[in-house]
């Protein structure tokens, strides 16, 4: 597991494969249903502004995505859970390449639709510096369009693990995020996202750091165009 993410991830996913065949085919049968569907298509697109947010993060301090923008260009991160052996994978991978992330002039932010305590669970476990957001029954990835609800067979699943959604949650819709990527220059444009129906797959750290670089560069570039105004 000293891999790349994507080599991470894969190992990760043969080996539930192999281990819990169940849980494989469950997991192959909702992607087949969202695949087929266009899910998460609709999500902003680069190009487009990023709706706006204010939700409280893992300490419950409401933050707006209008104030982390001023800070610089920022990745927006959604994951399915503290449970999730997936976005843990992910976010640990993303916490170790901080540097090179802020060396871009960029920043993370997470956001899960489980309550306090579990984001900071998640970021507790990940050693994420990153904040890590509580979207309450999946609300603002409902607007991106981007929730999806799990299906019988992989709530039955999760239920034999014991894994249930409503504990984490605090309702029993049954919904999860899909794990995407939003990259969202200064002005509040999105200018890369990556978006997957296959929660076993996520954006590069490579792809995620020349996004915030590119970017970063639209930002100087309007700062410049204002200026010269």
């Amino acid at each position: 597991m000293d891999g790349g993410l994507g080599e991470r991830l894969d190992a990760y996913s043969n080996a539930v494969r192999e281990f819990i065949p169940a849980y494989a085919d469950a997991v192959d049968q909702l992607v087949s249903r969202l695949s087929s569907s266009g899910a998460g298509l609709e999500a902003p697109r680069p190009g487009e502004p990023m709706p706006p947010f204010v939700l409280p993060d893992e300490r419950g301090r409401l933050t707006s995505l209008e104030s982390l923008l001023q800070n610089g260009p920022i990745a927006i991160t959604f994951h399915r859970g503290h449970w999730c052996p997936w976005c843990r994978i992910s976010a640990s991978v993303m916490a170790q390449a901080r540097r090179d992330i802020a060396a871009a002039r960029g920043q993370i932010a997470a956001i899960m639709p489980e309550r306090q305590r579990f984001a900071m669970e998640f970021k507790s476990n990940t050693k994420s510096p990153f904040p890590v957001f509580t979207d309450v029954d999946n609300g603002y990835a409902l607007s991106l369009n981007l929730a999806i609800w799990v299906g019988p067979d992989l709530e039955r699943v999760l239920s034999s693990f014991g894994r249930s959604l409503p504990d984490y949650q605090g309702n029993e819709a049954w919904m999860l995020p899909i794990p995407a990527t939003f990259v969202i220059a200064r002005d509040g444009i999105v200018t890369a996202r990556f978006i997957d129906p296959d929660f076993r797959r996520r954006m590069s750290v490579e792809e995620l750091i020349a996004a915030l670089e590119a970017a970063s560069k639209r930002g100087a570039a309007h700062s410049t165009r204002l200026s010269g105004r």
